[in-house]
Parts: C-alpha cells; sequence; structure tokens
C-alpha cells in the first residue's frame, strides 16, 4: 500500500516540463520521495536534477528488495551518475557520500536493470570523467590567476612610472621625501598581494620535499590525506572485475580527483593472482567486507599468497572461493608445504564469518582449513567438495558446530557410514541454524528418515533445499509431513518424486541424472503438487512454500 506521500511524489514527477516550477521550492525532507518516486516510474530526468541539488550529505540508493520489486532501470543509473559528476561544480548539493552498495541487478532482467559489471565500469567512468573535469576546472582557474598576475603587474608598472615622473617634478626635499614614503608604501601593499599565491606554492614545495625526504612510511600517510583532501564524494560500491574490465578498475582506483571509489564486496572472474594482488593494493583497507573470486587458476600455492594481503583488510568477514583449481594432491612435490601456508594464512583472518568453498577438490583436508580460523564460522558453504567421511565427522566435532546459520552440502553424497556425523552436526547447530541445503546428496527414502528427526529438531530453520534426490513419493509426503510440523520453516525446496520421470531411470539415480532425465508427459505432475498442498491445507500451514523450481529458489526471499 503506497503512502500519500509517495502517491504525490508519483504524480509530480510525471510531468518534467513542471521541474522548473517546483524543484526550487521542495523542501529537503520530500527529495527522498520524489527520487524513490522517480526510479519507481522511470524518470531518468527527473532522477538527473534531483541528484544534482541532492541536500543531505548521503545518499544511499540500492540495498536489498522487497519481494518483487526490481532493479533500478539502467537509464536512471546512469542519469544519477551523470548528476554526481555536475553536482561536483553545483553549490546546491550537499553530498559527500554516495552509498551504491547492493544497486546492480541480474543482465536482461525485468525493467532493464543494470548488472554488476556493466555497473562497475560506469563507476570507473565517472570517477576518471570526474578528474578531467577538475584538471580542465583548474586549467582555467590558472589561466584566470596569470591574467589577474599580469594585471596586477601593468598596474604596479605604471604606478611606478608615475612616482618617477612626480619625483622629478618636486623641488621641495621635504615633500618629496614624503612623497617617496607614500610611493614606496603603496608599492609593498601591491607586491603583498602579488606574492600570496607564490608564497603558497613555495610552502606546498617544501611540504613535498619534506614528505620527500621522510620515511618511506610517512611518505604513503601523506600522500593518503593530500589525496583525501582532494575528495568531494566518497562512492561505495560493489565491484565486479574481469579481464575486459580490469584496466578501467584499476585506473579508477589509482586515480586521484574530486571521486573516490571505495568497495564493500569485491568479485573477480578469470583474472589472474597477480592481477588480483594488484586490485587489492588498490583497494582502501577499511571497508572491504568480502572477496569472490570465481574461475580463476589460484591453485593451493596462488591462495597462500593472496591471504597475508587479506588479512590486512580489518574489517573482511567473507570469503567465496568458487571453481578456482585448488586440486591438492600429495603426489605433487610442494603441495605439502603450500597447504601449509595455506593454513597458516588463514589464521590472520580474525573477523571472517562466511566461508564458501565450491568443487575445489580438498578431500581430507577439511580439518586444516577450518581448524585455522580463530574465530567460530557463521555461513558455510561446501557444494561439489567430494567430503570424506573425516571431513564430515570433524565437522560435526568442530568450533563452528554450534554457530552455523547457513549450511550448504549439496552435491556431496551421503551415506548410512556419513549420516550419524550429520545428524551429530545438525544437533550441534539445532538452535542456530536457519537455512541448509542438502540438495543432490543422493538421499533415498531409508536415508532421508533416518535423517528426519534431526532436521525436525532445527526448531529455527527457515529454508530446507533438498532438490535432486531420488526420493519416492512416499518419501516425499514424509518430507512434507514433518516440514509443516517445522513452525520456523518458511520455504521447502522438494525433488520431484520418482514416479514423476519417464521410465528407464536407474534405481539410484545421480543428481545429474535427475536434472537431464525428461519428466513422464503422462504423469499429471499438478497431481504432486496438489497432494502436497493438501497436506499443508490440512495443517493450516499457509505461511510455508513449496517448490521443486529449482532455477528460481533464493532463501535469502525469506530473510
Amino acid at each position: 500500500m503506497l503512502s500519500l506521500v509517495s502517491l504525490c511524489a508519483k504524480e509530480v514527477v510525471s510531468d518534467h516540463s513542471s521541474s522548473p516550477g517546483w524543484l526550487q521550492w521542495v523542501p529537503r525532507e520530500l527529495y527522498r520521495p520524489l527520487l524513490e518516486a522517480a526510479f519507481a516510474s522511470c524518470r531518468p530526468l527527473a532522477v538527473g536534477e534531483l541528484v544534482q541539488r541532492w541536500p543531505e550529505r548521503t545518499l544511499r540508493v540500492g540495498g536489498r528488495r522487497k519481494q518483487g520489486q526490481t532493479a533500478p532501470n539502467r537509464l536512471c543509473i546512469q542519469a544519477l551518475l551523470l548528476a554526481v559528476v555536475r553536482g561536483l561544480s553545483d553549490r546546491r548539493c550537499s553530498l559527500q557520500i554516495l552509498d551504491l552498495c547492493g544497486l546492480q541487478g541480474d543482465e536482461g532482467g525485468m525493467g532493464d536493470p543494470m548488472g554488476g559489471w556493466s555497473l562497475t565500469v560506469a563507476l570507473c567512468t565517472m570517477v576518471v570523467q570526474a578528474r578531467a573535469g577538475a584538471q580542465r576546472s583548474q586549467r582555467k582557474e590558472g589561466e584566470w590567476e596569470r591574467k589577474r598576475f599580469s594585471a596586477l603587474e601593468r598596474d604596479r608598472d605604471i604606478k611606478r612610472e608615475r612616482g618617477q615622473r612626480k619625483r622629478g617634478q618636486e623641488l621641495n626635499g621635504d615633500e618629496t621625501s614624503n612623497d617617496r614614503e607614500k610611493i614606496g608604501s603603496s608599492g609593498l601593499v601591491s607586491e603583498e598581494d602579488l606574492s600570496k599565491g607564490v608564497r603558497r606554492r613555495m610552502e606546498m614545495r617544501k611540504k613535498q620535499e619534506k614528505a620527500m625526504t621522510g620515511s618511506e612510511g610517512n611518505k604513503i600517510e601523506t600522500d593518503e590525506k593530500e589525496a583525501d583532501n582532494e575528495v568531494l564524494v566518497h562512492v561505495r560500491a560493489d565491484l565486479f572485475v574481469n579481464a575486459r574490465s580490469w584496466e578501467r578498475v584499476r585506473v579508477a582506483l589509482s586515480t586521484s580527483g574530486p571521486l573516490k571509489l571505495q568497495c564493500r564486496y569485491l568479485r573477480v572472474e578469470e583474472i589472474s593472482v597477480s592481477s588480483i594482488r594488484t586490485l587489492l593494493d588498490l583497494l582502501p583497507r577499511r571497508g572491504l567486507l568480502g572477496i569472490d573470486v570465481r574461475y580463476s587458476s589460484l591453485g593451493v600455492a596462488g591462495l597462500a599468497e593472496l591471504l597475508p594481503l587479506l588479512s590486512t583488510f580489518p574489517a573482511l568477514k567473507s570469503l567465496r572461493l568458487h571453481y578456482c583449481n585448488l586440486d591438492f594432491r600429495r603426489d605433487h612435490v610442494g603441495q605439502e608445504e603450500a597447504l601449509r601456508d595455506l593454513s597458516r594464512g588463514l589464521t590472520h583472518l580474525q573477523e571472517l564469518r562466511r566461508l564458501s568453498l565450491t568443487a575445489l577438490r580438498l578431500p581430507g583436508q577439511l580439518r586444516v582449513l577450518l581448524s585455522s580460523l580463530p574465530q567460530p564460522l557463521e555461513i558455510l558453504e561446501l557444494p561439489y567438495l567430494s567430503l570424506s567421511p573425516a571431513d564430515l565427522a570433524y565437522l560435526s566435532c568442530s568450533h563452528h558446530a554450534s554457530t552455523l546459520q547457513q549450511l550448504d552440502l549439496s552435491e556431496n553424497r551421503l551415506d548410512v557410514n556419513t549420516l550419524p556425523s550429520i545428524c551429530r552436526l545438525l544437533s550441534q547447530a539445532s538452535s542456530s541454524l536457519q537455512h541448509l541445503s542438502l540438495s543432490g546428496c543422493g538421499l533415498t527414502d531409508g536415508l532421508l528418515g533416518l535423517l528426519l528427526p534431526s532436521v525436525g529438531g532445527c526448531w529455527a530453520l527457515k529454508s530446507l533445499a533438498l532438490a535432486l534426490n531420488p526420493l519416492s513419493m512416499t518419501g516425499l509426503m514424509d518430507l512434507v509431513r514433518m516440514a509443516v510440523r517445522m513452525r520456523s520453516l518458511r520455504q521447502l525446496l522438494y525433488p520431484n518424486p520418482l514416479e514423476d520421470y519417464q521410465p528407464g531411470l536407474p534405481d539410484l539415480p545421480s543428481s545429474a541424472q535427475l536434472l537431464d532425465w525428461p519428466l513422464d508427459e503422462a504423469t499429471d505432475i499438478n497431481l504432486t503438487s496438489s497432494q502436497l498442498n493438501r497436506v499443508l491445507i490440512d495443517s493450516g500451514r499457509s505461511d510455508l512454500f513449496l517448490t521443486c523450481d529449482l532455477l528460481n529458489y533464493d532463501k535469502d526471499l525469506v530473510d
């Protein structure tokens, strides 16, 4: 339900031709509702005019969106960025902090949103353009100063000539001396005015020479302070860097000017270890909360090389590594030493609360990795990791078990030997666990029956994902009957029962086979959904959402 202010704001921004009439009279309290209405109605011209006159120190656009709410339109975001640059020279603009964290949407999504890569490139372009504009303004000011200095010099020469002519005409000594004092005093005043700019340049040059002769650490601190003195607006955003955008991001981060780019979450794809090191060296040390590395051939040695640099970011809470080729094999020379270096590097990540390792092929090494972390994790994602029974046994007894809020063990095959460790782990995390994913773990009806009591004991659980497990309709009904008794549960991602697939499926199919095998068109799939929904209705659980749509499932919607 829209408020009266929102409805009025939507009407006001709908007619751009009327903006000259109301912009100068809008109180600062209404800028935010008007900007939100401009974004919602896709009015880029209104967005630009409001941002260019933004009356507050901080502007936040983005953040977590509500269910059904789309990301801002690409044109509106471009208008916002252009307006920020124009606002640098607009006295009506008070903006000092621009927070765009979470603004990016999905490329090609509804409403033509701007994706993470496009937004990163646009931000870097904005920073470079602002620097170029500042340099042009400085050149204009310098030219104006030179013209003013030349005019003052001409005036001084004219006054000096007049004084000399007057002294030659005077015969009285006393009068001549008095005139000389007057002329001299007037000449001294002019020289003081003229020397102000020269003095300032000399003082700045002395400071620079002093910084150069000082220690290297003091020089770096001095450079950072001088660079911050030039900054008018700090821009905070999530950055997405790959091989195509790396050079632009490097230039923007190394550019000093009126806009300074800061990063909350850094996502890098398909770039080398040396390029990642360069980016981390350029980022401000405070403010980086997480780094996400994908499809980069780091190797164990490469990750061990990056970890000491990551430890210099005091607020780093999240480390995500997806398909980074961390293939540990004992028969490879140097792997044992590299793994020890990796373990030592992890000990310095004092604030790490989220660790995500996808398809890294480190079987049997979970103890080495997790035991090194000084603080217990809250989010642990280990899909496609080929976890061994020893890994799961350690995890169930580790100092992380009782604090886990999210746990993803998808695509790690479970059996009767590993199930006791999983049950013990769920028992340890029963009071904290909110999101659990066991998709593609090979859970049959019998294994699920042994696991359900432990899952049902997680009284804080909000979402449960069990897709791509070979369950029959009987096992699926047992799962739903257990789910409706969990009062905290809001989402259940269930697998299609084996009866819904075409004939020919193996007795114990893998998750890949279940994903690729076609469903039987002769079977009424809606019948399965109707039976499950009947259980919901009978139990009065209208707040529990059941789905088998793996692609569109989003556990974050329940938060």
